[in-house]
C-alpha cells in the first residue's frame, strides 16, 4: 500500500493525486498540517529533511520532491503511461517540469502567500510569527517567505512569479497553436500534471484571467484540464468547507495589484 503524507491545499500533493489517480492507485493519505509546522515535527523531518510536502512512502522507503515521486509513479505503474515514449520527447517534457520546479512553483507560493497567508500572520502574536519564521530551514525560503511578509505584491519574488508565469503561457499558447489538445500533442502526460495544480490557483484566486484572456488556446487547454476527473478528485475533493470562497475573496484583494506589475513586467521585458 503506498502512503502519501500531504496537505489538502498544497498545489506540490495535488499533482502527485492527480498522477495516482490518473493510474487508479489506492493510497493512505497521512495529513501534514501545515498551518501548525507539523512539516517540522522531528519525525516527519526523518522521513523528509527537507520539511515541505508531499512524501510518498512505497515498499517502506520515503521519496520526497514532487516532480519526482510522478516519475517514479510513472515508472513504477507504467499504465497508463504518463511520460512520452522517446527520450526527445521525454527531455522536451522535463522542460516543463524545469520551467514549474525552478519558477512557477515559488510563484504561485508567493502569490498565495502575498493574498491568503499574509494576511493569516499579521494576526499571529510576534512570538508565533517567530517560530514560523525560524521553522522555514532553507535561508532562501526564508528570505522570500519574510519578502512578502513584509511587501506583500510589492515583494520582488512575487514579481519574479509573475514574470514566471507570463513566460510560461506565452511559452504554452504557442505551443498549444499548432492545434495539439495536451502541451505534448494528444498524449496527456506529466507536463500536463505538473501545470495544473498551478494554473488551478490561479483561477480560484480569480487571477488567472490576468495572463490568459487574451491567449485562446490556453483557455481551451484549461477548459479541457479543469473538467478532468482526475483534477476535480485531486483537487476540489479535499477542499475545506469554504475554502474556494475564501481563495476568491483574498485573491480579489490583492487582483489590482497584480495586474499593475504583471503590465510593469510587459512594458519592461514584454
Amino acid at each position: 500500500m503506498l502512503e502519501l503524507y500531504q496537505f489538502g491545499n498544497s498545489v506540490c500533493a495535488q499533482k502527485v493525486r492527480i498522477t495516482m489517480i490518473e493510474k487508479g492507485l489506492d493510497w493512505k493519505a497521512h495529513e501534514v498540517n501545515l498551518f501548525i509546522s507539523e512539516q517540522y515535527s522531528p519525525e516527519y523531518l526523518k522521513l523528509n529533511p527537507k520539511g515541505v510536502v508531499p512524501t510518498l512512502i512505497s515498499d517502506g522507503k520515503p521519496i520526497i520532491e514532487s516532480t519526482l515521486i510522478c516519475e517514479y509513479l510513472d515508472e513504477t505503474y507504467p499504465d497508463p503511461r504518463l511520460m512520452p515514449d522517446d527520450p526527445f520527447g521525454r527531455s522536451q517534457m522535463r522542460l516543463w517540469s524545469k520551467a514549474v520546479d525552478e519558477g512557477l512553483f515559488e510563484g504561485v507560493v508567493e502569490l498565495s502567500f502575498s493574498a491568503m497567508f499574509r494576511q493569516r500572520m499579521q494576526n499571529m502574536t510576534d512570538e508565533q510569527r517567530a517560530v514560523r519564521f525560524s521553522n522555514v530551514g532553507d535561508p532562501r525560503r526564508r528570505d522570500r517567505f519574510m519578502s512578502t511578509y513584509q511587501d506583500g505584491v510589492a515583494s520582488p519574488y512575487v514579481f519574479h512569479g509573475i514574470a514566471a508565469y507570463e513566460k510560461a503561457f506565452k511559452t504554452m499558447e504557442n505551443d498549444l497553436s499548432d492545434g495539439r489538445s495536451w502541451l505534448m500533442g494528444e498524449q496527456f502526460t506529466l507536463a500536463d500534471i505538473n501545470l495544473m495544480p498551478l494554473v488551478a490557483r490561479l483561477y480560484y484566486l480569480d487571477l488567472l484571467d490576468i495572463w490568459i484572456s487574451k491567449r485562446s488556446f490556453v483557455q481551451d487547454w484549461w477548459g479541457r484540464a479543469k473538467i478532468r476527473p482526475s483534477l476535480i478528485q485531486g483537487l476540489t475533493e479535499h477542499f475545506k468547507p469554504g475554502e474556494v470562497s475564501e481563495m476568491k475573496e483574498f485573491g480579489l484583494n490583492i487582483k489590482t495589484e497584480v495586474a499593475a506589475r504583471h503590465k510593469d513586467y510587459l512594458d519592461q521585458f514584454g
